[in-house]
């Protein structure tokens, strides 16, 4: 190897070994703004990638770089990108561990063997699978229908998108609602999920709702209220089951589905499944997280019109974890440890306040995870939590 080919390649080795050093950081560093929360997000979703990049930048670091301090220098770089990725990797069956004795603490030890063959037939074989990390999660053909409006309040279309099963049939319904701080977000977000979860055998509805600062609460709640009676008047158009019917949401959008669940007058709904959602306004207002990237206080403020000193009872109302008096949909909580914009420990409430009333609930903890995990859908943990999702679903649904 020339000269110049041996610099060039102990370049490329350090920056190598600098990048590995810096996005491996992230499965540890907490993120401070909205920015640098993406890292925060991807970096252990991408942890397999991040450890092969580690472990390459170290080979070509101890092989290629002939001075002595600065391969010394490359290599502890990528030493530590090595660690901080295996972090996630060794943590994965311990956790996978916890959350099937979580699953079968809340539904019954004999919970899967009430699920139809047929439908278990479908669903993924293992928590974790490697080679979906980099090949992407399978899913097989399904219909898709977009652009569906539904209602139109203070003349604003608010429309919906509807997956369907590959064969014509009658379907149960799963409501999925976005989130996005109640300030924006769309019902194409999230569509890889969606059209797995349809072409395992629902018929899918991915609703809008208003937002805010123009639309203050309760007008998002009301258009989630306005969707679930268009889908009951409208079900056999779409193939949908709507006496088989799960609302699932993400951030904001699972504060208002189990709003929509929980309140008395609530349609039936035959479980509720919370990904990350806010629980408890008042105290999430009143203790946010540390750093708080979104700045928690600014968006319920925005959302709910002030704060829970100037609207004391609009936070109540806006709280599901205060409709926890009565018998309610079996629920399942998904929360991330790390999650710095809706800390777990909300989660961990509401799991405890459902369990001690004698309702139905599974909590299930993703050690490394922050907010929005499943935005990488073939992540590491989206593949844990869509593992135990489609299970939940179908003991709520087939059994």
């Amino acid at each position: 190897m020339s000269y110049k080919s041996q610099i060039v390649l102990s370049s490329l080795t350090i920056l190598l070994s600098f990048v590995s050093l810096f996005l491996s950081s992230w499965i540890i560093l907490p993120a401070p703004n909205m920015f640098l929360l993406k890292l925060g997000v991807g970096a252990p979703e991408v942890s397999p990638l991040l450890f092969i990049l580690s472990l390459l930048s170290f080979l070509l670091s101890f092989f290629y770089i002939p001075q002595l301090q600065i391969k010394l220098l490359a290599c502890i770089f990528s030493l530590i990108g090595l660690l901080l990725s295996a972090l996630v990797l060794v943590n994965i069956p311990p956790t996978q561990m916890q959350m099937a004795k979580a699953m079968k603490q809340g539904l019954g030890a004999d919970y899967l063997e009430k699920i139809p063959f047929q439908v278990s037939a479908k669903m993924q074989k293992s928590p974790f699978n490697l080679v979906n990390a980099f090949a992407g999660i399978p899913s097989s053909k399904t219909r898709h229908q977009t652009g569906i409006v539904f209602a139109t309040p203070a003349g604003v279309p608010l429309t919906m998108e509807v997956y369907q099963p590959a064969e014509v049939g009658i379907y149960p319904t799963l409501v999925v609602i976005y989130g996005g701080a109640w300030q924006f977000g769309n019902p194409q977000s999230n569509s890889a999920f969606n059209q797995y979860i349809a072409s395992r055998g629902y018929t899918v509805f991915a609703i809008d709702y208003r937002h805010a600062p123009k639309y203050q609460f309760p007008a998002q709640l009301d258009d989630v209220r306005t969707a679930l009676n268009f889908i009951h008047k409208h079900g056999d158009e779409y193939e949908a089951d709507t006496e088989q019917m799960v609302l699932l949401g993400r951030s904001a959008g699972a504060h208002l589905a189990m709003l929509a669940a929980y309140e008395p007058d609530a349609p039936p709904i035959r479980a509720v499944v919370n990904y990350y959602g806010p629980v408890n306004l008042t105290e999430g207002y009143k203790s946010p997280p540390n750093p708080d990237p979104i700045n928690t206080r600014a968006v319920l403020k925005t959302f709910i019109g002030g704060s829970p000193e100037e609207l004391p009872k609009q936070y109540e109302i806006a709280s599901p974890i205060n409709y926890v008096t009565r018998p309610l949909p079996p629920t399942l909580l998904i929360y991330g440890s790390r999650d710095h914009l809706v800390e777990a420990r909300f989660g961990r409430q509401m799991y405890e306040r459902l369990h001690n009333s004698g309702n139905t609930a599974v909590f299930l903890e993703i050690p490394w995870a922050e907010h929005a995990f499943d935005a990488v859908f073939n992540g590491v943990s989206n593949q844990l939590s869509l593992y135990y999702t489609e299970r939940f679903l179908a003991w709520a649904l087939f059994r």
